[in-house]
């Protein structure tokens, strides 16, 4: 995926759809393995991505600064989703779920 400039902590942009990939979600954390594993178990069921089961990762970006997250995180909201499409296929053309790349993650 894309990384940036290195900085003291890592943070991430991330893309989650659901079993039918109807449903994009952008989202930005620090940890990203904890915060799928959020999304998995519906920590907040009353959330948008515990409504939609948005709990497969399909898209991510690394950064070495949280303002460049914030920032890239609103850009890509904005965005239409036949554009946010275009981001995720020109990487993962299939809409694989990628979340096993980081369930060992500790």
């Amino acid at each position: 995926m894309i990384e940036f400039s290195k900085g003291y902590h890592t943070y991430y942009i991330y893309i989650l759809t659901n079993k039918t990939r109807r449903v994009l979600y952008t989202g930005v954390t620090g940890n990203l393995h904890k915060r799928l594993y959020q999304h998995k178990v519906k920590l907040n069921p009353y959330s948008f991505t515990a409504r939609y089961n948005l709990e497969f990762l399909i898209y991510y970006e690394k950064f070495d600064w949280i303002h460049d997250a914030i920032a890239r995180e609103k850009e890509i909201k904005n965005w239409t989703r036949v554009k946010k499409l275009e981001l995720v296929r020109a990487v993962n053309p299939n809409l694989d779920f990628l979340n096993n790349l980081f369930e060992n993650w500790v």
